[in-house]
């Protein structure tokens, strides 16, 4: 065996422990109780919370507080909700810096999920404030990738949850409107019929004549985790839309053929890697990325977009994947840190607020599922 081969095999190895940890010390059925689930998450939440990272208001921030708020949902916990009304208190409901950049709104998911509940306007006034500029201007473009103001893949989780949550929150229709205009220049954009699939931006979508940056194996590069937040995005986005909005199939046609897709990508661990088309080059399973995969799946179930007899043994063989990632302390690990392409640079070890945001979002469809 050359030394390449065999650094491929104890590197899967090593992932297939890690993934399948807690599985050896309990049957499947545990992982699917109620207690189980909750106490695992108010764990994941509680660590995260007392080891945070980046500004507070950061997209990194907005996915996990988008966690903890289902934290919240699904086990009540008074701490849990006394930390979502901290962050309040210590952003003083503030959207991050840009005003016209998806990763800067996305914390104000969590405000507006709160307002709903307090219904304080100051909850939701900045927010409001700075839609408004975002709607009103041009965005800033410097004419490379970023030609329109959903320019990337990613920011279909980060802003669309925000224009629908305000519409439910205020009755404007003008944030439907703008929003469906937004994300259907950036599906335009980046959506690749045949795969079923967003490339991260333009620099990996297909040129006319099939030239594109490729994978070891020649295929065209689609990102887990994008995907992952596309994927969470939409759930969000439906979450919202009244049954009977025109705009409504053409989100759950999206999000019914990317599940289709992600479905026929899962590995037989579980977990989707992080390079979705060319899984041999990331022989480990990665955690954002499949945590939102998990969440998506788990909802469609639940809400009846998704044959319960097709999908439901792929999200609990996930669910008990992710769940092996989670250690001792709480600790999410196995997820890819910051980028915008699939990289091998985690392990065990390697953990970001936003996957723990993912599983945490898995979590609370997953406890929902019909006998479990």
């Amino acid at each position: 065996m050359n030394r390449l081969l065999l650094f491929i095999c104890v590197l899967s190895s090593v992932y297939a422990c890690s993934a399948n940890r807690a599985s050896g010390n309990k049957s499947q059925a545990a992982f699917f109780s109620d207690n189980y689930i909750k106490s695992t998450m108010l764990k994941a939440a509680e660590w995260q919370l007392k080891n945070p990272k980046h500004n507070i208001k950061d997209w990194t921030n907005g996915a996990f507080y988008a966690g903890v708020f289902a934290t919240w949902e699904t086990t009540k916990s008074e701490n849990i909700y006394n930390a979502l009304m901290e962050l309040g208190d210590k952003t003083q409901w503030q959207p991050y810096r840009r005003y016209y950049h998806a990763d800067d709104v996305a914390i104000c998911q969590t405000y507006i999920d709160l307002y709903q509940i307090e219904k304080k306007q100051e909850m939701i006034q900045p927010t409001i404030d700075t839609i408004a500029r975002f709607m009103a201007n041009p965005y800033p473009s410097r004419e490379k990738v970023d030609i329109i103001k959903w320019w990337w893949c990613d920011a279909l989780f980060m802003a669309p949850p925000v224009m629908t949550k305000l519409w439910k929150a205020t009755g404007n229709e003008e944030y439907l409107i703008h929003n469906d205009r937004y994300f259907k220049e950036c599906y335009d954009l980046l959506y690749n019929q045949d795969e079923r699939l967003f490339a991260r931006d333009l620099r990996y979508v297909l040129n006319p004549d099939g030239s594109a940056r490729k994978e070891a194996n020649g295929q065209p590069i689609f990102w887990s985790r994008g995907n992952g937040w596309v994927m969470g995005g939409l759930v969000r986005i439906l979450q919202d839309l009244p049954s009977d909005y025109p705009q409504r199939p053409f989100y759950e046609k999206i999000y019914k053929d990317m599940a289709d897709r992600i479905l026929e990508l899962q590995q037989e661990d579980g977990l989707w890697r992080a390079s979705l088309l060319d899984p041999e080059s990331y022989p480990g399973g990665e955690v954002s990325g499949s945590g939102f995969f998990c969440y998506a799946l788990a909802w469609g179930i639940n809400n009846k977009l998704l044959d319960k007899k097709k999908y439901l043994p792929a999200v609990k063989k996930a669910w008990v994947s992710l769940s092996g990632c989670v250690n001792e302390e709480g600790r999410v690990g196995w997820v890819q840190p910051i980028g915008g392409d699939p990289q091998k640079n985690f392990s065990e070890d390697s953990w970001e607020v936003y996957g723990t945001g993912a599983f945490l979002l898995a979590g609370s469809e997953v406890i929902k599922l019909p006998k479990r």
